[in-house]
């Protein structure tokens, strides 16, 4: 018997724009990222990486407005930030290790900061684009809430910076421990530093997965690189005029 008053379109129409449909995809999708990352234990298949093909898949297929997804989605996105601070536990147990080695990690990552936006901004420049494209790539080095407000600050274009940075994430993620074992490059520190510099928060995922060593110098890098890149950014600009 079919049920009494139900309008499968209002029904559709009710779930596309309600929040139950942005949280449960994306953590419905994270998860599928997960399980298909470890049956095939492929480094390409990164969690996050299947995740958002996953996501714009379905809206696309759904033909459903990111705006209406991002109803639901930005109650996942609130816990990026406990996430970030739960990443002082492995830094706070390693503490002794980045003692020692306070010089040669301030060193690299303001030397990689510096050498990520000089290279975007030429890069873009060489290529042709325009000023405001070159201030949207300049601090795609720094994790996404900091690239997203120097973005803003410097006249850059904040929806574009937030692709590129999460973009630069998953590749990094993806490729930074092969190129890392290609170029012979085995102590954990490095290891951590470099993913947490080029890849944020993802790479950070991923080097906690090889170690905690690896993990914490991944978190320490990346907060100072963020922090590096919100100071140098507009100081570079000035040069590279």
């Amino acid at each position: 018997m079919p049920l009494v008053g139900w309008h499968p379109h209002e029904t559709w129409t009710w779930l596309t724009t309600s929040p139950l449909l942005g949280l449960t995809l994306t953590v419905g999708a994270y998860a599928a990222g997960r399980w298909v990352h470890r049956r095939t234990g492929n480094a390409l298949l990164q969690p996050v990486l299947v995740a958002v093909v996953l996501v714009g898949g379905a809206l696309l297929l759904a033909d459903v407005p990111y705006g209406d997804y991002l109803n639901g989605g930005r109650f996942v996105a609130f816990w990026l930030g406990p996430a970030t601070v739960a990443l002082a536990l492995p830094l706070h147990e390693e503490w002794h290790l980045v003692r020692r080695a306070a010089v040669p990690i301030l060193t690299g990552v303001v030397v990689g900061a510096v050498v990520s936006i000089c290279s975007a901004v030429l890069v873009t420049r060489l290529a042709g684009a325009g000023r405001t494209l070159q201030l949207t790539m300049a601090p795609k080095a720094a994790t996404t809430p900091v690239s997203l407000a120097v973005s803003a600050q410097i006249g850059g274009i904040p929806a574009l910076t937030a692709a590129l940075t999460i973009i630069a994430g998953i590749t990094g993620a993806v490729v930074g421990p092969w190129v890392l074992d290609r170029l012979g490059v085995r102590d954990l520190r490095a290891r951590g530093i470099a993913l947490g510099a080029a890849s944020h928060g993802i790479g950070t995922s991923r080097a906690l997965q090889e170690s905690r060593t690896e993990g914490a110098f991944s978190a320490l890098s990346m907060a100072l690189t963020a922090l590096a890149t919100s100071l140098l950014v507009p100081l570079l600009l000035l040069l590279l005029r």
